[in-house]
């Protein structure tokens, strides 16, 4: 029976990537002028708090 058993993956982290990405995007626009840069903020700010949630649900 333990075989069988589905496991969820990373949900948050991939909801935290999904959030941070546009925001950062726009975030790197209005402040710096350029995508690339708050884009890689976005995506750090996204995975840091991604991985967070799910050590927190993990316990």
């Amino acid at each position: 029976m333990g075989k069988n058993k589905k496991t969820t993956g990373d949900t948050y982290l991939a909801v935290g990537i999904g959030i941070g990405l546009p925001l950062g995007a726009v975030l790197g626009l209005t402040l710096f002028d350029d995508l690339a840069i708050g884009a890689g903020i976005g995506l750090v700010l996204g995975i840091t708090v991604g991985t967070t949630i799910d050590s927190n649900k993990a316990k």
